[in-house]
């Protein structure tokens, strides 16, 4: 079996995906095995191939890069896609990998840099601002970017699994509120809240509060910005 880090550039610059590919196919690890130019091009051509890293431009036609992130992560969630961008900017970082992106780089990034984070996230690891984070840890910092940049909270119709109570106790749950807190909030028992978390946590099939949290946030059940795109 192939030691190979199958990669996909997809970038609407041709001198630049000329650039990327000299760079990433001198090294013996890694085989380039198409490119693309838009959104839409990428969605299908990474479904054909099915490449074990993307790298994925933000500002592309017809679809932007955290449009197809999301919709190719939803039909290929063994894609590891990394954003490597003109948008140095630390809420683009976020709505990158709330949208599924693995790893978020400038694109005055390091070679090295860049083919270690590939190496990374083929291996389901995530590089974020500077830092090699697992599933676990990036769930963390997904809920903490979340609280302090703040947004728009899901719409109910979004949640067909959900009773309405379900719902609202998720919601509160992603703002930061401890079960306690939320029983306060609403105005009902403890137990009764954490009788709700348990259907909440079976419907979704988590383990914990943290997961449910981090499974509405990175299947857009809470509104993705893209404003910037």
């Amino acid at each position: 079996m192939s030691d190979k880090i199958n990669v996909m550039i997809v970038d609407d610059h041709p001198l630049f995906r000329q650039g990327l590919r000299n760079v990433l196919s001198s090294h013996d690890d890694i085989n380039i095995v198409g490119e693309a130019t838009d959104g839409v091009e990428a969605i299908r051509l990474a479904q054909e191939l099915l490449p074990d890293v993307v790298i994925m431009d933000i500002n592309l036609p017809t679809l932007n890069g955290l449009q197809a992130t999301r919709q190719l992560k939803a039909s290929c969630p063994e894609v590891n896609v990394v954003m490597l961008t003109a948008y140095d900017d630390e809420e683009q970082v976020y709505h990158a990998i709330r949208a599924g992106a693995s790893a978020y780089y400038a694109k005055d990034v390091r070679p090295e840099q860049l083919l270690d984070g590939i190496r990374h996230v083929s291996r389901g690891l995530y590089c974020v601002d500077g830092k090699l984070l697992d599933e676990e840890e990036i769930g963390d910092w997904l809920l903490e970017e979340f609280r302090r940049f703040g947004g728009e909270v899901f719409e109910d119709h979004f949640f067909a699994p959900l009773s309405p109570r379900e719902t609202e106790i998720l919601k509160l749950v992603i703002q930061g509120m401890s079960n306690r807190q939320i029983a306060y909030h609403l105005g009902i028992s403890h137990q009764t809240v954490k009788n709700h978390m348990t259907s909440i946590l079976s419907k979704l099939g988590v383990s914990d509060r943290t997961q449910a949290a981090v499974y509405a946030l990175r299947h857009g059940w809470v509104p993705l910005h893209e404003s910037k795109s």
